[in-house]
């Protein structure tokens, strides 16, 4: 009798870990297809351009809290929908991850690596989606204290992560990937320096001025140059020395020098689409937590994406960036006509400077100027 009860006993609990499983799954099914039918209704009321020769989408600070392993649904629901907009490369301006801290182990980085591969990698990997990538200070930061890197595990751990992976890139130099390096993309040439801190070194400046002189440069029909850190300030919080990149001018320059379309950075989490002199700068916002508020602006902060469409022959492109949480289009006119700062006056980018000293602003635009 007491067999037959302990038999019993045993079935009835498969069962209910069974039936468990069978409810788990089914809930997991129908959350599944709930999330591609809210991804399908999101996609629909996009009011996207036309497609151009080249569609690039920009992604940015993705991160949360210090070792989390999770993203925000802002994140998770750009990912689902990137692939509904074809695009023919994704750049992710960094803080892929979220570390930068003494007191994380290599178990918590290397879970981060597996997460963020789980959850934004491996389905863009999965699409065939090429994805390009800049290092950021929470990916390894490469902070200096006495002629030491600070965050040299965190670097080599993020390095191992990289080079495993496949990113249907086309690459023109790798030897120093994912920190510096280039690739070019429908005759694009995409050259990725290491800006996961304010100051470039001398070596890295070497490899900058020598690979924009390259055939494979000159001779390609656009530039954009990638990288963490933004040339000047555009985020109030973000408005000091170690929150950009030092040589500012003399980097700009260069660009200029070798006919760079355009500088993508992220870190300040605020998207302010500018340009100074013939450099446009593509300032992305964050997709994860922490948006900022812009300089010279009273707009809260939001998560944003940016889509760009190229048309190669003119040198011409369509900036259209969404607010994540409301899927909503930022218009350009709700932006700052100008930003501030030490060294320059970043402009919006889609306003006319005749003579470099007045400016053309449309009626509607904000037309709040310091």
């Amino acid at each position: 009798m007491k067999r037959q009860f302990t038999r019993w006993f045993v079935v009835g609990v498969v069962c209910i870990f069974i039936l468990g499983y069978l409810t788990v799954e089914h809930n997991r099914a129908v959350t599944s297809n709930l999330d591609s039918v809210q991804t399908a209704l999101i996609a629909k009321n996009l009011d996207l351009p036309p497609r151009q020769d080249f569609r690039l989408v920009v992604i940015s600070d993705l991160n949360s809290q210090y070792g989390s392993t999770e993203y925000e649904p802002e994140v998770a629901q750009a990912i689902a929908l990137i692939p509904q907009w074809q695009p023919d490369l994704v750049l992710c301006g960094g803080d892929m991850i979220a570390g930068q801290k003494a007191s994380l182990t290599k178990s918590q980085i290397e879970s981060m690596w597996a997460a963020f591969d789980l959850q934004i990698a491996a389905p863009l990997r999965k699409r065939g989606i090429p994805l390009g990538l800049t290092i950021g200070n929470h990916d390894g930061s490469g902070a200096i204290k006495d002629q030491t890197l600070i965050f040299q595990d965190e670097r080599n751990l993020a390095q191992a992560y990289w080079q495993q992976q496949h990113h249907f890139l086309n690459f023109v130099d790798r030897a120093n990937f994912p920190f510096y390096y280039s690739f070019q993309q429908n005759k694009i040439f995409f050259l990725v320096w290491d800006a996961s801190t304010s100051q470039i070194s001398p070596q890295q400046l070497e490899w900058i001025e020598q690979t924009l002189e390259t055939p494979a440069a000159q001779q390609a029909t656009a530039r954009i140059v990638l990288g963490h850190l933004p040339l000047y300030p555009v985020a109030t919080t973000k408005n000091k020395p170690g929150e950009y990149l030092e040589q500012g001018n003399k980097l700009r320059s260069l660009l200029t020098e070798n006919r760079v379309l355009m500088y993508i950075s992220g870190h300040h989490h605020a998207y302010y689409p500018g340009q100074v002199e013939n450099l446009k700068m593509l300032h992305a916002g964050a997709l994860g937590q922490g948006a900022r508020q812009l300089i010279n602006s009273q707009l809260s902060p939001r998560q944003t994406i940016t889509i760009i469409d190229l048309n190669l022959p003119k040198s011409t492109f369509i900036y259209t960036t969404y607010d994540a949480t409301t899927w909503q289009k930022i218009a350009l006119e709700e932006l700052p006509a100008s930003i501030p700062t030490k060294n320059v006056t970043i402009w919006r980018h889609d306003l006319t400077i005749p003579d470099g000293k007045s400016i053309n602003i449309p009626k509607n635009s904000n037309q709040s100027i310091l």
